[in-house]
Protein backbone atom coordinates (compact mmCIF):
# COMPACT_ATOMS: atom_id res chain seq x y z
CA UNK A 1 0.00 0.00 0.00
CA UNK A 2 1.19 3.56 -0.64
CA UNK A 3 2.67 5.53 2.22
CA UNK A 4 0.08 7.57 4.07
CA UNK A 5 -2.84 5.27 3.35
CA UNK A 6 -5.42 5.01 6.08
CA UNK A 7 -5.54 2.12 8.57
CA UNK A 8 -8.90 1.16 7.06
CA UNK A 9 -7.33 0.70 3.61
CA UNK A 10 -4.46 -1.27 5.16
CA UNK A 11 -6.97 -3.64 6.79
CA UNK A 12 -8.96 -3.85 3.57
CA UNK A 13 -5.80 -4.71 1.60
CA UNK A 14 -4.80 -7.47 4.04
CA UNK A 15 -8.32 -8.91 4.14
CA UNK A 16 -8.60 -9.05 0.34
CA UNK A 17 -5.10 -10.52 0.01
CA UNK A 18 -5.81 -13.30 2.52
CA UNK A 19 -9.18 -14.01 0.92
CA UNK A 20 -7.58 -14.38 -2.51
CA UNK A 21 -4.93 -16.73 -1.09
CA UNK A 22 -7.65 -18.89 0.47
CA UNK A 23 -9.34 -19.10 -2.94
CA UNK A 24 -6.11 -20.56 -4.35
CA UNK A 25 -4.53 -17.51 -6.00
CA UNK A 26 -0.73 -17.25 -5.97
CA UNK A 27 0.85 -14.81 -3.52
CA UNK A 28 1.72 -12.37 -6.30
CA UNK A 29 -1.73 -12.48 -7.84
CA UNK A 30 -3.34 -12.06 -4.40
CA UNK A 31 -1.24 -8.94 -3.77
CA UNK A 32 -2.18 -7.54 -7.18
CA UNK A 33 -5.91 -8.11 -6.63
CA UNK A 34 -5.75 -6.56 -3.16
CA UNK A 35 -3.76 -3.53 -4.30
CA UNK A 36 -6.00 -2.83 -7.27
CA UNK A 37 -9.16 -3.10 -5.18
CA UNK A 38 -7.85 -0.99 -2.30
CA UNK A 39 -6.47 1.65 -4.67
CA UNK A 40 -9.77 1.86 -6.53
CA UNK A 41 -11.60 2.44 -3.26
CA UNK A 42 -9.02 5.08 -2.30
CA UNK A 43 -9.66 6.83 -5.62
CA UNK A 44 -13.45 6.63 -5.22
CA UNK A 45 -13.36 8.25 -1.78
CA UNK A 46 -10.89 11.00 -2.71
CA UNK A 47 -7.96 9.61 -0.71
CA UNK A 48 -5.74 9.27 -3.80
CA UNK A 49 -3.97 12.15 -5.55
CA UNK A 50 -5.41 11.19 -8.93
CA UNK A 51 -8.10 8.83 -10.13
CA UNK A 52 -9.19 7.52 -13.49
CA UNK A 53 -12.65 8.33 -14.77
CA UNK A 54 -13.76 4.71 -14.45
CA UNK A 55 -12.57 4.55 -10.85
CA UNK A 56 -14.90 7.40 -10.00
CA UNK A 57 -17.89 6.51 -12.17
CA UNK A 58 -17.98 2.69 -12.13
CA UNK A 59 -19.89 0.87 -9.41
CA UNK A 60 -17.82 0.11 -6.33
CA UNK A 61 -15.82 -3.08 -6.07
CA UNK A 62 -17.76 -4.32 -3.07
CA UNK A 63 -21.14 -3.68 -4.67
CA UNK A 64 -20.14 -5.13 -8.01
CA UNK A 65 -19.24 -8.46 -6.43
CA UNK A 66 -19.27 -11.07 -9.18
CA UNK A 67 -21.08 -9.07 -11.83
CA UNK A 68 -18.17 -9.33 -14.23
CA UNK A 69 -16.84 -12.69 -13.17
CA UNK A 70 -19.00 -14.68 -15.59
CA UNK A 71 -16.82 -15.52 -18.58
CA UNK A 72 -18.76 -18.34 -20.24
CA UNK A 73 -19.42 -18.64 -23.96
CA UNK A 74 -22.24 -16.10 -23.80
CA UNK A 75 -20.53 -13.67 -21.44
CA UNK A 76 -22.60 -12.07 -18.71
CA UNK A 77 -26.26 -13.03 -18.47
CA UNK A 78 -29.04 -10.74 -19.61
CA UNK A 79 -29.99 -10.19 -15.97
CA UNK A 80 -26.43 -9.09 -15.15
CA UNK A 81 -26.38 -6.71 -18.10
CA UNK A 82 -29.81 -5.36 -17.14
CA UNK A 83 -28.68 -4.71 -13.58
CA UNK A 84 -25.61 -2.85 -14.82
CA UNK A 85 -27.73 -0.83 -17.27
CA UNK A 86 -30.12 0.06 -14.44
CA UNK A 87 -27.24 1.23 -12.23
CA UNK A 88 -25.96 3.40 -15.10
CA UNK A 89 -29.41 4.84 -15.82
CA UNK A 90 -29.76 3.53 -19.39
CA UNK A 91 -33.11 4.60 -20.85
CA UNK A 92 -35.31 1.97 -22.53
CA UNK A 93 -33.45 -0.95 -20.98
CA UNK A 94 -36.59 -2.95 -20.20
CA UNK A 95 -37.35 -3.54 -23.87
CA UNK A 96 -33.73 -4.22 -24.95
CA UNK A 97 -32.35 -7.58 -26.02
CA UNK A 98 -29.20 -9.03 -24.48
CA UNK A 99 -27.10 -7.75 -27.40
CA UNK A 100 -28.60 -4.26 -27.11
CA UNK A 101 -27.95 -4.20 -23.35
CA UNK A 102 -24.35 -5.30 -23.96
CA UNK A 103 -23.84 -2.41 -26.40
CA UNK A 104 -25.53 0.05 -24.06
CA UNK A 105 -23.22 -0.77 -21.15
CA UNK A 106 -20.14 -0.90 -23.34
CA UNK A 107 -19.41 -4.62 -23.59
Amino acid sequence: MPRGSSPKRERQYEHIKESAKRRGESAGRAKEIAARTANKERARTGEARSASRTSKQDISSSRRGGLRSHRGAGGPTKEQLYAEARSRGVKGRSSMTKAQLARAVGR
